[in-house]
C-alpha cells in the first residue's frame, strides 16, 4: 500500500496511458472496490479517506463499552498497489473529473468510485444535538466512550433507537455493569421475527435493561438530564446515546450530481450514477434505481465489488452487469457472551429460524472478523470476493416499485 499525503495537485486523469480510479472513502465498500480495482494491473487506483486507519464499525458499541478499539491499519487490508491519500473531499467537479481536496489540492479521475459510508442522522428531537451522543463514527465514539468513563459507576444512561446499533450499545453498556434504559422508539428489533424479538427481549432484561418500547416511547425531547417521551414520562438520563437513524454525507449533492431525497447518490442497477458513466456508487450512500440497499456492513463489501466490476467492465469496453444481492441473515450482539443470529429470506425479510446464545454470539463474531478478512482476501486475491444472488427479487421489487409510482402519478 503506498501512501502519500495531500495537499499537491496529483493525477491528471487524462492523456496519461494509463487509467486512473479515484475512490472516495476508505470504509469497507471503498477498500473492497480498491483491492478488486487491482486485477487490473493498467489501472491507478487511489483511496482518499480522512483517517490514517480503517474502522470496522461494527465493532464502534464495543469501542464505546471499553471491549474493543475498532481501527485496523490500512496496511493489513489495503492492497498494496492502492495509493491513500489522508485527506476530505470537498467536492467532485465532475466537468473536469477532478475532486478537490480539504488540504487545497485536487485529485484528477478517469473513474471514480463514490463510497463514502453513512453516519448519524441529523436528530430532529429538540435538544438531542445539544446533549445526545451519537455512536456512528470512531470519533464519536470515542468521545462517548470518554463521557460514560467519566460519568459515575450508578449514573442513568439512555440509549434511543431500538434497531441494532441501539440494541448492541445498550446490552454492551449493562454488561459492563452500567444502568441502562433503552427507548426503542417503537418496535424492538423491527426486522427481527418475533419469536427472536422475544429472545432479544429477555437478555437484555436479564443484563438489567430497562426496555421501552411502543409508540409511547419515542423521544420528544432530550435535555442535559433528561428525555422525554411521548407518552409523558421523563427519564432522568445523566448521559444520552442517540442511535436512531443514519444519514449520508452531502458531498455528492453539493458537488451537484443526481441524490435522493436522503442525499444519497442515484445510480441504475450497474451502481453508475444517474448522468455520469464516468462515476460509480458502493454501500451506504448509494441509491440504485431509487430502492436503496438496507444500510449494512455486509452490503457495503457486496456493492463495493460490484462498483469494481462495473469499472472493470468499461474500461475494458464491455457492458456493465446489474447489482444480485440478498441479505442471509442479520446479526445483533448482546454483549460479549450472546447474540442473536437471524436468518432471512432473499427479500430480506426475517424468517422464523435464529440462532440465539452462546452460539449467536459466536456467530456474530465470525461475521464481524470475516468483514475485515474479506477485505484482506480480496487485496491479496483480487476478484475473490462472491456473494448470494437474489435472483429474480430484485427484480420483482423494481416492478413493484414501478408500478406503485405509475399509479401514485
Amino acid at each position: 500500500m503506498n501512501e502519500h499525503l495531500s495537499g499537491t495537485d496529483t493525477g491528471s486523469g487524462t492523456g496519461s496511458g494509463r487509467t486512473d480510479v479515484v475512490v472516495v472513502g476508505g470504509g469497507y465498500a471503498g477498500v473492497m472496490a480498491a483491492n478488486r480495482l487491482t486485477q487490473n494491473p493498467d489501472l491507478n487506483v487511489t483511496v482518499i479517506n480522512p483517517r490514517t486507519e480503517f474502522v470496522p464499525r461494527l465493532r464502534l458499541h464495543q469501542l464505546v463499552a471499553g471491549t474493543h478499539e475498532a481501527v485496523v491499519a490500512y496496511r493489513e487490508v489495503l492492497a498494496e498497489r492502492v495509493a491513500l491519500v489522508v485527506d476530505d473531499v470537498t467536492r467532485i467537479d465532475a466537468e473536469r473529473r477532478r475532486v478537490l481536496l480539504g488540504s487545497g489540492g485536487s485529485l484528477g479521475y478517469d473513474y471514480l468510485v463514490y463510497a463514502v459510508g453513512s453516519g448519524a442522522g441529523e436528530p430532529a428531537v429538540p435538544g438531542a444535538a445539544a446533549f445526545a451522543y451519537p455512536v456512528a463514527s470512531l470519533e464519536a465514539a470515542r468521545r462517548l466512550r470518554e463521557v460514560v468513563e467519566g460519568a459515575p459507576a450508578d449514573a442513568a444512561l439512555t440509549v434511543i433507537g431500538g434497531g441494532p446499533s441501539g440494541i448492541e450499545t445498550a446490552a454492551e453498556l449493562a454488561e459492563r455493569g452500567r444502568r441502562v434504559t433503552l427507548a426503542c422508539g417503537g418496535v424492538l428489533g423491527p426486522y427481527l421475527h418475533p419469536a427472536a424479538r422475544r429472545t432479544v427481549l429477555r437478555r437484555l432484561t436479564g443484563l438489567g435493561v430497562t426496555v421501552l418500547d411502543g409508540p409511547g416511547s419515542r423521544v420528544t425531547e432530550v435535555t442535559r438530564e433528561a428525555v422525554r417521551l411521548a407518552d409523558g414520562r421523563e427519564l432522568p438520563s445523566a448521559v444520552t446515546v442517540w442511535t436512531a437513524g443514519f444519514g449520508v454525507p452531502d458531498l455528492a449533492a453539493r458537488s451537484g450530481l443526481s441524490t435522493d431525497a436522503a442525499g444519497r447518490l442515484r445510480t441504475d442497477e450497474t451502481l453508475t450514477c444517474v448522468g455520469d458513466e464516468r462515476v460509480v456508487a458502493a454501500g451506504d450512500a448509494a441509491a440504485p434505481s431509487d430502492l436503496p440497499f438496507r444500510m449494512s456492513a455486509y452490503a457495503a463489501g457486496c456493492l463495493g465489488a460490484h462498483a469494481a466490476d462495473t469499472v472493470l467492465a468499461r474500461v475494458a469496453g464491455r457492458r456493465p452487469e446489474p447489482i444480485d444481492l440478498s441479505f442471509p441473515a442479520m446479526c445483533i450482539s448482546l454483549g460479549r457472551r450472546a447474540a442473536v443470529f437471524q436468518l432471512g429470506r432473499k427479500d430480506d425479510t426475517a424468517r422464523r429460524l435464529y440462532v440465539p446464545g452462546r452460539a449467536g454470539a459466536k456467530l456474530k463474531e465470525l461475521s464481524c472478523e470475516f468483514s475485515v478478512k474479506h477485505l484482506k482476501e480480496e487485496a491479496r486475491t483480487p476478484g475473490k470476493h462472491s456473494w448470494p444472488k437474489a435472483g429474480n427479487v430484485r427484480r420483482d421489487a423494481l416492478r413493484a416499485l414501478r408500478e406503485s409510482e405509475r399509479v401514485g402519478a
